[in-house]
């Protein structure tokens, strides 16, 4: 889990996205007649007991990205400099720096910044990450940024990923032998 440093509000901007936030949860009335939800018939092929993360397998430049986590506790999306170093894309990268603040608050400088074209089940979205050199675990990570921007509702529990499309409900299984 990444915390981005700016990004985050601090003092009374909070009160004013939670006023907010609940201002425009009242006025909410339309229901979607396509509706995310998961059942038992989610949980057929997976192995159980688990206390699994999310993670799965995206296309960039049709190379295809294992080994990706799925994060709801992060607020910025990260991906690994040798991935990009690795697609060639270093070209891309635009020289930033940035301290992103992980759970034990230890900071994490970046590299830079670059904005990809992520492509998950025929669905593409120009997705900003954070790039890091450091040695973390996943090859990239999609936080509340990507996920909100897909509609996404990931589910660990049921090692998949729903999220609405021109042509209905999509869904995107987890890699459960990857996941730790």
């Amino acid at each position: 889990m990444f915390i981005g440093g700016t990004d985050v509000p601090q003092g009374s901007e909070i009160k004013r996205i939670k006023v907010s936030a609940a201002m425009q949860g009242q006025v909410r009335g339309r229901a979607s007649e396509d509706i995310l939800a998961f059942s038992e018939e989610d949980f057929e092929t997976l192995s159980h007991p688990h206390n699994k993360a999310l993670v799965i397998s995206f296309l960039l430049n049709n190379i295809q990205i294992k080994g990706v986590l799925v994060d709801l506790g992060s607020s910025a999306n990260v991906i690994r400099s040798t991935v990009v170093e690795q697609l060639g894309l270093l070209d891309q990268v635009i020289p930033t720096s940035r301290i992103l603040n992980g759970f034990n608050m230890a900071g994490e400088a970046t590299e830079g910044e670059i904005t990809l074209h992520v492509n998950i089940s025929d669905a593409v979205k120009d997705t900003r990450f954070h790039i890091i050199k450091g040695d973390i675990k996943y090859n990239a990570l999609l936080g509340r940024p990507w996920i909100h921007n897909m509609n996404a509702v990931p589910s660990t529990l049921h090692q998949m990923m729903k999220f609405l499309t021109k042509d209905g409900i999509k869904m995107v299984y987890g890699e459960q032998h990857v996941a730790k």
